[in-house]
């Protein structure tokens, strides 16, 4: 069983904190389930991989971890997550709304089916839709919360993904916008991280290459060089995002993507040190 108690108690920033995770079996998820609890916050891991949830769950112990079956395009389901953790666990501090899909990996709008365009935005739009709806129906009347979804660098720069995937990840920023304006009333904050592609088992599907390959490819394109993006770094800045340290940011579409997405490859002044002075 993993240790989800390593850290000292001064230096755990979830300590007491109950977190659902959609999408917490693999990838980005699965890494900020167990980081999360590392930092004392009980976890419950919400997916369609049955398997590969209560796999994790039983590494993380059943005092630290709960798995629920949970497709996150059913508002039942998502509902019944929220209310699984406010009974196994007696609350709810952090929703992170980070279950997501691919879909079909062409950029030719014409080849593009509706059926397609309408499932990856049903699992990736509406998904973080309903998280944040029924995660804010029981942390309204608690007064305090912390919202959080995984948008993308598809949704803050054009053409780096599918019209249906950079659609979606658009959505779920103005989503977090819009969410934070209502619900800053009420003492929840909602953020979003947009990172770069990485090397997680949906983005290897969707580019058709793994592990060192995939690090490789993405690399030659950063900006930011001796540095690749891994679901570390992003499961670090959702830990931000859900603890006191980012208590007073909301509304934050938190970009993790090494300065690529403020960089106009035409210009080419900082090349080969020949910089104007």
């Amino acid at each position: 069983m993993e240790s989800c108690s390593d850290l000292p108690a001064t230096a755990r920033k979830l300590e007491g904190k109950v977190a659902v995770i959609t999408g917490g079996a693999s990838g980005i998820g699965e890494c900020t389930a167990r980081l999360f609890c590392r930092h004392g916050a009980k976890v419950v891991i919400a997916d369609i991989q049955d398997e590969l949830g209560k796999s994790v769950c039983d590494e993380l112990g059943p005092a630290a971890a709960s798995f629920v079956h949970c497709d996150v395009t059913n508002e039942d389901d998502v509902s019944n997550a929220v209310d699984h953790a406010v009974a196994k666990f007696g609350k709810l501090d952090i929703m992170f709304n980070n279950a997501g899909i691919g879909g079909a990996p062409t950029h030719n709008i014409l080849k593009c089916s509706k059926s397609d365009f309408e499932r990856v935005l049903a699992v990736n739009a509406v998904g973080p839709f309903l998280g944040t709806k029924h995660a804010a129906r029981v942390m309204i009347p608690a007064r305090r919360g912390a919202i959080i979804a995984t948008s993308s660098l598809a949704g803050v720069v054009s053409g780096a993904a599918s019209h249906a995937y950079t659609c979606a990840k658009s959505a779920v920023a103005a989503l977090t916008r819009n969410a934070a304006a209502e619900l800053g009333r009420h003492g929840v904050r909602v953020n979003c991280v947009s990172p770069a592609a990485l090397a997680t088992p949906l983005a290897e599907r969707y580019v058709g290459l793994r592990g060192a390959d995939f690090e490789a490819a993405m690399e030659s394109a950063a900006v930011l060089k001796g540095v690749r993006l891994r679901p570390d770094d992003v499961a670090n800045a959702v830990l931000f995002l859900a603890s006191d340290d980012a208590r007073f940011v909301s509304g934050l579409n938190l970009v993790i993507d090494g300065a690529f997405s403020v960089v106009n490859p035409s210009f080419d002044l900082f090349n080969d040190g020949e910089n104007p002075a």
